[in-house]
């Protein structure tokens, strides 16, 4: 059995997270993960990077976490994948399947609506999830669910939430048929319940965890 992260913030790429890549690959490590998804907050979340900067030196910024988690998990055995977390009026997104080189042909990417985000994501081939989809917060338009048509998946535990909340994600996922994820949402090298999937199979690339979460063959931790 291989244990996946599939949602995690490195610095200093996601503003709120206090551990390098490599610190985080070195933690999951030890913990007997098999890999993770890197999943940085993209520009119009909670982004660390300069704002008055061109578009490729961005993505270059931006990519940066990956690369150097990657660079570190080829030390030791361990799957680095490439994420991002998007955020539209404060809600967020787990985008998984799309690339650093996708995104750079693809300048302001950031300032799409709703609907043209999904279409563009899934049209690339790529996986969208809805991340802690009941969370409030004062930054959140609206605390709730976006249409379940737009997305393929939804995070149903995400150990920052309160059980609560995501009972009521687990609820909506069934109610929806949407892929169900989970996640530890991690910004630092400790965690207090450290969360993800497990795969029966080694994941040669993302796309083996994208269709382990589509055909409900990811089991939750």
């Amino acid at each position: 059995m291989f244990k996946y992260e599939t949602h995690m913030h490195t610095y200093p790429a996601s503003a709120c997270a206090s551990a390098t890549p490599e610190d985080m690959v070195r933690y999951y490590k030890s913990l007997d993960y098999a890999g993770t998804i890197v999943t940085d907050h993209f520009f119009n979340g909670n982004s660390g990077c300069p704002k008055n900067i061109h578009w490729g030196e961005k993505i270059k910024f931006f990519a940066e976490g990956f690369f150097r988690a990657k660079k570190e998990g080829d030390k030791c055995d361990f799957n680095v994948f490439f994420g991002l977390e998007y955020s539209y009026n404060g809600t967020d997104f787990l985008v998984y399947g799309l690339s650093p080189d996708w995104l750079l042909e693809h300048p302001d990417f950031d300032k799409l609506s709703m609907k043209k985000f999904s279409e563009a994501v899934r049209s690339a081939g790529a996986y969208l999830a809805q991340a802690h989809p009941f969370r409030d917060a004062f930054w959140i338009a609206n605390p709730s669910p976006v249409d379940p048509t737009l997305i393929d998946g939804i995070e149903i535990f995400n150990a920052s939430m309160p059980d609560n909340t995501n009972k009521k994600a687990f609820a909506y996922a069934e109610k929806h048929k949407l892929a169900k994820q989970a996640g530890s949402d991690a910004h630092d090298d400790y965690l207090r319940r450290p969360s993800g999937i497990v795969l029966k199979k080694r994941a040669n690339d993302i796309f083996d965890i994208i269709k382990a979460l589509k055909s409900g063959q990811a089991e939750i931790i």
